[in-house]
């Protein structure tokens, strides 16, 4: 089981790394801030830069504090906190399959992110280390 948990924990901490870095940085083809805010501000998330910065930071932070199982809960509120408002302000009036640009994507990572945070991050995880759970 533990095992288990670490493979999930590591492949979405890692991937909400990576779309952090998007955001912040323009890495991994992403617009960086200044284009994220851009996008933000044309779905009425203002103001655009900031909250970019925002969410850049939440899925940066929150997937490397996932994939290290340190904090997971506050991880996992991070990452779910990104999911509903891509659900809310993105993917939702699109319907729920991803073929659609629906919310099927988006709700299936927010399902792990509070999984895990119910269940723990398991005893390969520094949560485990720290507070012994």
């Amino acid at each position: 089981m533990n095992a288990g948990i670490l493979i999930i924990r590591l492949v979405i901490g890692l991937s909400f790394m990576g779309h952090g870095a998007q955001k912040l940085f323009g890495w991994f083809g992403g617009h960086g801030l200044k284009g994220t805010g851009g996008f933000f501000e044309s779905i009425g998330i203002k103001p655009g830069y900031q909250m970019a910065l925002l969410a850049g930071l939440a899925e940066f932070i929150g997937g490397a504090l996932f994939a290290l199982g340190l904090f997971t809960p506050l991880a996992a509120v991070l990452i779910a906190g990104t999911m509903v408002v891509a659900i809310v302000k993105v993917h939702g009036s699109n319907g729920f399959w991803a073929t659609q640009n629906g919310y099927e994507y988006n709700l299936v990572l927010l399902a792990v992110a509070v999984g895990v945070a119910l269940i723990g991050a398991g005893s390969y995880s520094i949560d485990a280390i720290i507070f012994g759970s």
